[in-house]
C-alpha cells in the first residue's frame, strides 16, 4: 500500500523530471556512517544546498521538504511492518509462569538451571532486563558442571555489559579462572588450578604406586642423537603403559637406554617430562614445550600429566590470538580445561569475536560441533546464548543461521525446541527463504506455539497469498476463547483499509503497548492527506514509549508539514538514543539530516541554548531538553557537564543503555579530578556499587567541596532506610550542596529532594519552604510535592490546585494526573485516573485503583476484569498480587495459587505474596475435597 501524496507532488512535477536524492547515505559509498561526505553524496548535497539557499522562495523553487518527499516520499505500511518477534509467546502467560515457579520450586537442583533458562526465555518478550539477569544469575548459582557456569558467567556478563562500570569496581572484573574450572565455591583459584601439579604419587588401576627408592635406577631415553636421563622410578609412576614397559616383561626393563626418536616429542620437551615426573610442576616451562608435553601425555596415557598440562595451558589463554593458535590443539587433544579458557575468551568477546572468519570453523558447523561434544563443550546453553547474541548483531548473516541450526542439534526439551524452531522461522523470513521459514513456522505450531501462527501467515502474505494470511488468523482469532492484541495487529496487514482500522482499533485496545497499530493509523491519516492527524496519533506513542522509529516518523511528519524546529528537535533526540541512526529506510544519515535542518531554522548561540534547556527543563519536556543538550554537545562535545545532564535526563525517560553511555562520556571528558571522581560515584551507584560510591564521593569531596559531590552523597545515603539521625546528616548533605555553585536546574532538584527528607521528618513546615523555594526557580516538579505537604496539613483544595498546576504546565502530564486524583472525590479522581490511563496505559495504579473501588462497590467480577485486561499486555507484580487477593477473597483459591505463583515467579521475595500464597495454600488444603 504505497502512501499516495499527490497534492504535494503535483506542485512541482512539471519543474522537476527526476527525483533528486538529496541526502544520500555515505554508506552507499562505502564509508561508515555519520561520515560528513561520500563520494556520490556530497554533489547531490550541493544541489541540495543551492536549492534551499534561496529566499524568499519563488513559485518553481523546491522546499527541503518537497526534495526529500520526491526521493522518499511518506511512510507506507512495507516500511512500518512490524516484524514476527523472535520470543516464545505463550497465549496464557500467566499460567505458564504460574507452572514455571511451581516446577522451580520442585525440581531437583541438577534441573534448575534449565528451567530458568526456559524462564528466560518466556519473559524475554517482557523486555525488562532486570528479570532477565536475575534468571541468568539463578541458573549460573545452581550450575554444577564447568562448561555450564562458564556459558552462564559470560551471558550475565554479556547482559550487563551496557551497565558494568568497566574498571572501576573489582567485582566487576573477576576472571573466571576465579569459577574455579568447576571447583567448589570456597576455593581459591590457586588451590583449583595447581592443586593437579602437588600429587606426588600416581594411582594406577587403583592401586597407589609405591616404587622403592632404594631400587630406583636410571634410564636413559635417546631421541635422535640426544639423550635425557630418567629416574626410571618416576617416569614409571607417569602412567601404567610407562609402569609397564619399565618394570614389565618388555625387554626394555632390562635395557638401561631406549630409543624414543620416534614417538614425537623432542629432546627438549623430554627433558620437561624427566623434570616434571620429579617435581610436578610446569611453571618453568614455555607453552609450546607444554604443548608437546600434553601430546606426549595423551600418547602414553599420562592422566595426570595430561591434567597438569591442560591446566597450565588453560591458564596462558587471554587473547582472541591465543583461542586461534590452541583452541584447535585443544580440540584434538581433547583437552578439556584448554578448550574450556578457549571459550571463555570468546564468549567474553562477544560480539566481536563473531565476525572473525577461524570462529566459523570452531564454533559453526556441524563438525565443529561435533568436536566439542567429544571434548564436552557443546551444549544447548553455549549455542542458545550465541545464537541469541547473532541474531543481535544481524538476523540475516550466514552465521545467526548456522548457529541456529546448531541450536537445533542440541534442542531436547519441547520448550527448547519451539524457540529454535520459531527463531529459525523468523530469520529464514528476514531473508526471504520463504519455503523454509513456513517449514519451521509449522513445525513450531504443531509444537504449541499458537504465536507461530503469525510467522505461518506472514509467509503466505509475502508469497502473495494475502487472502489465506487474513483466513488463517481470523481463524485463530474465532477459534481463540480471548484473543490477544497481537492476533488483530497481525490480521491488520492484510485486510481493506476499513477492516485495517477496526483491527488496528482492537489491537490498541487489548494491548496499547503494541506500536504498529498506531503507526498504521498514522500512514492511513496521511494517505488522506491528514498530516496534522497523523503526527497527534504518532504524539500518543510516543507520550508513553519512546523509540527511534516513533522518533523518526514523527520528525518525518513534520518535515512534510515544514515544522522544521520539530522535525529537528525529534532528530536530535533519536541520535541521542542512538548516535548513528540512519532515517529513510536507512538511507540518510541521522547527523547529515540535522545539518540540513539547522539551515532551516534560526540559529542559537550556546546562551540561548541554556534559555531553551531551562525553559525545557521547567515544563518536563524531557524530549525536547534531549534535542536541547544534543545541539549544545555538538557545539561543545567535550563539555562533561553537559554529558551528564544528558544521563539524567536518559533515566528519567529509562533509556539506562543510553544513559550509561553519557555518564561515561561525562567521566572520559572530565578535566577535573574531583568532577571525574563524581561521575564515576553515579556509575558505580546506577550499577547497584553503593559502598565503592560513597567511596568514590568521599574522595571528590577531599579534592573539592562540589553541588554534584554532596548531591550524590545525599542522594546514595537517602536511598537506603533512614532513621532521625540519617536524615540529619542527608539534609545537613544537602544544605552543603546549596552552598556551592551550581545552576537552578540542579538546585531546583536539590530543594526538591530535601523537602522531601523534611516531610518524612514531619518538618512540614520547612518543606513547604523548601518546595517554594524550588519552584521560584522554576523546578516545576515541586508542585507535586507541596500537593503533599498541603495533604498532610489537610489543605486538600491546595493540593489538588497545586497538581491542577503542574498539569497546566508539563508537557507530560500522566503522572500529575495520577497523582492529583489522591486529593479529588470519588468522581474526579476516576475522571483524572482515565486521563492517566489515556496518556500512559503501562501506568498501573490507575487499574489497580479502578478495581479496588468496583471491589468496595461489591462488584467483584468487575473488579477482577478490569485487572485482567491490564495484565494481559502488563504483567505486573502488584496487579497480579492484588487480583489473587480478590480471587482468595472470593473463594476462588486455584486462581489465587496461579496468580501468587506468576507474581513470584517475577519476584521470588515479594513478601506480601508470599503471605498471601502459603494463607491461600492452607485454605486450600484445609478444603474438603
Amino acid at each position: 500500500m504505497q502512501v499516495r501524496f499527490f497534492k504535494l507532488l503535483d506542485l512541482f512535477k512539471s519543474t522537476q523530471v527526476h527525483a533528486i536524492n538529496p541526502l544520500t547515505s555515505e554508506t552507499s559509498s562505502g564509508e561508515a556512517p555519520g561520515a560528513t561526505s561520500g563520494r556520490g553524496g556530497s554533489k547531490l548535497n550541493n544541489h541540495l544546498l543551492k536549492l534551499i539557499g534561496s529566499r524568499p522562495k519563488t513559485h518553481n523553487s523546491v522546499s527541503l521538504a518537497e526534495s526529500l518527499l520526491l526521493a522518499y516520499g511518506l511512510p507506507n505500511a512495507q516500511l512500518i511492518e512490524p516484524p514476527i518477534e523472535p520470543f516464545l509467546k505463550p497465549i496464557s502467560l500467566v499460567e505458564t509462569l504460574s507452572d514455571i515457579y511451581h516446577r522451580l520450586q520442585g525440581c531437583t537442583p541438577q534441573d534448575r538451571p534449565l528451567i530458568c533458562m526456559e524462564q528466560y526465555s518466556i519473559l524475554r518478550s517482557l523486555g525488562d532486563p532486570k528479570l532477565l539477569r536475575r534468571c541468568l544469575r539463578d541458573a549460573h548459582v545452581f550450575a554444577s558442571d564447568l562448561h555450564s557456569k562458564l556459558v552462564l558467567y559470560a551471558w550475565l556478563r554479556f547482559e550487563q555489559r551496557e551497565d558494568e562500570p568497566a574498571g572501576l569496581s573489582p567485582a566487576a572484573d573477576s576472571s573466571i579462572d576465579e569459577l574455579n574450572f568447576g571447583c567448589g565455591t570456597n576455593s581459591t583459584s590457586d588451590d583449583c588450578n595447581l592443586s593437579v601439579n602437588q600429587r606426588s604419587s600416581v594411582i594406577v588401576d587403583g592401586v597407589e604406586d609405591s616404587i622403592v627408592v632404594g631400587q630406583d635406577s636410571a634410564v636413559l631415553f635417546y631421541i635422535g642423537h640426544e639423550e635425557v636421563r630418567c629416574l626410571r622410578s618416576k617416569i614409571a609412576s607417569l602412567s601404567f603403559p610407562f609402569r609397564t614397559m619399565l618394570y614389565g616383561s618388555f625387554v626394555e626393563s632390562k635395557r638401561e637406554s631406549v630409543d624414543f626418536s620416534c614417538n614425537g616429542i623432542s629432546a627438549k620437551a623430554m627433558q620437561a617430562v624427566e623434570l616434571y615426573s620429579r617435581t610436578k610442576r610446569l611453571d618453568s616451562f614455555d607453552p609450546e614445550i607444554v604443548m608437546e608435553m600434553l601430546s606426549f601425555a595423551n600418547r602414553f596415557c599420562c592422566e595426570e600429566m595430561k591434567s597438569a598440562c591442560d591446566a597450565h595451558l588453560a591458564l596462558h589463554v587471554k587473547s582472541v590470538e591465543d583461542v586461534l593458535t590452541l583452541m584447535d590443539y585443544g580440540l584434538e587433544e581433547m583437552a578439556h580445561l584448554l578448550v574450556a579458557s578457549c571459550l571463555q575468551v570468546l564468549l567474553r568477546e562477544l560480539p566481536h569475536s563473531l565476525h572473525i572468519p577461524q570462529v566459523e570453523k570452531l564454533l559453526c558447523s556441524s563438525e565443529a560441533r561435533e568436536r566439542l561434544v567429544m571434548i564436552g563443550h557443546s551444549s544447548f546453553l553455549l549455542y542458545y546464548f550465541l545464537s541469541q547474541v547473532a541474531l543481535g548483531e544481524s538476523m540475516t548473516s550466514n552465521m545467526t543461521l548456522m548457529l541456529l541450526e546448531r541450536l537445533n542439534e542440541c534442542a531436547t526439551e519441547k520448550w527448547q525446541q519451539v524457540i529454535v524452531l520459531h527463531q529459525l522461522g523468523c530469520v529464514r523470513l528476514q531473508r526471504e527463504e520463504f519455503e523454509e521459514a513456513l517449514r519451521c513456522f509449522e513445525n513450531a505450531n504443531e509444537l504449541g506455539h499458537t504465536y507461530s501462527v503469525a510467522g505461518i501467515a506472514r509467509v503466505r502474505y509475502k508469497q502473495g497469498q494475502r487472502y489465506s494470511a487474513y483466513k488463517m488468523i481470523s481463524s485463530l482469532i474465532n477459534e481463540s476463547s480471548k484473543p490477544t492484541g497481537w492476533m488483530f495487529q497481525e490480521r491488520s496487514l492484510y485486510g481493506i483499509a476499513r477492516d485495517k482500522i477496526s483491527d488496528a482499533n482492537t489491537a490498541t485496545k487489548l494491548d496499547p503497548t503494541l506500536s504498529f497499530p498506531y503507526k498504521l493509523r498514522v500512514v492511513l491519516k496521511v494517505e488522506e492527506n491528514q498530516i496534522q492527524a497523523a503526527i497527534l496519533e504518532i504524539d500518543r506513542l510516543i507520550r508513553f514509549k519512546l523509540s527511534t522509529d516513533s522518533l523518526e516518523l514523527r520528525a518525518w511528519l513534520s518535515i512534510a508539514a515544514e515544522d522544521y524546529k520539530s522535525a529537528i528537535r525529534d532528530v536530535r533526540a533519536l541520535l541521542t538514543l542512538e548516535p548513528n541512526y540512519m532515517l529513510f529506510n536507512g538511507k540518510v544519515s541521522g547527523k547529515n539530516l540535522v545539518g540540513f535542518l539547522s539551515c532551516q531554522i534560526e540559529q542559537c548561540s550556546q546562551a540561548d541554548c541554556w534559555m531553551q534547556l531551562y525553559d525545557r527543563w521547567s515544563s518536563v519536556d524531557d524530549i525536547g531538553s534531549l534535542a536541547v543538550i544534543h545541539h549544545m554537545l555538538a557545539n561543545d562535545p567535550q563539555k562533561s557537564l553537559l554529558w551528564f545532564r544528558q544521563s539524567l535526563l536518559l533515566l528519567r525517560l529509562n533509556c539506562q543503555k543510553a544513559a550509561m553511555r553519557s555518564l561515561r562520556l561525562a567521566r572520559n571528558y572530565s578535566t577535573a579530578e574531583h568532577e571525574r571522581l563524581v561521575y564515576e560515584g553515579w556509575i558505580l551507584y546506577d550499577t547497584g556499587n553503593r559502598e565503592e560510591a560513597l567511596s568514590r564521593v568521599e574522595k571528590s569531596i577531599s579534592l573539592q567541596r562540589s553541588f554534584e559531590a554532596f548531591f550524590l552523597k545525599a542522594y546514595v545515603l537517602a536511598d537506603a532506610t533512614l532513621d532521625s539521625q540519617a536524615s540529619s546528616y542527608v539534609i545537613d548533605l544537602l544544605e552543603e550542596a546549596l552552598k556551592c555553585p551550581s545552576d537552578g536546574l540542579r538546585k531546583g532538584q536539590a530543594l526538591n529532594n530535601l523537602a522531601s527528607i523534611y516531610v518524612d521528618c514531619g518538618k512540614l513546615e520547612l518543606a513547604e519552604r523548601c518546595y517554594k523555594n524550588a519552584l521560584d526557580i522554576r523546578h516545576t516538579r515541586a508542585h507535586q510535592g507541596l500537593a503533599r505537604v498541603y495533604h498532610l496539613k489537610n489543605q486538600r483544595a491546595a493540593a489538588h490546585y497545586e497538581m491542577t498546576q503542574l498539569i497546566d504546565k508539563a508537557q507530560y502530564k500522566a503522572s500529575a494526573y495520577e497523582k492529583r486524583s489522591e486529593y479529588s472525590d470519588r468522581e474526579s479522581a476516576q475522571n483524572d485516573l482515565n486521563m492517566a490511563t489515556q496518556l500512559d496505559p503501562l501506568r498501573t495504579y490507575p487499574y489497580r485503583y479502578r478495581a479496588a473501588v468496583l471491589m468496595d462497590d461489591q462488584k467483584e467480577a468487575e473488579a477482577v476484569e478490569e485487572l485482567t485486561r491490564a495484565i494481559e499486555f502488563k504483567p505486573d507484580l502488584q496487579m497480579l498480587h492484588l487480583r489473587a487477593a480478590f480471587h482468595e477473597s472470593m473463594g476462588n483459591l486455584s486462581l489465587a495459587l496461579q496468580d501468587c505463583k506468576a507474581a513470584l515467579c517475577l519476584d521470588p521475595i515479594h513478601v506480601d505474596t508470599l503471605d498471601l500464597y502459603q494463607r491461600a495454600c492452607c485454605r486450600a488444603t484445609e478444603q474438603p475435597r
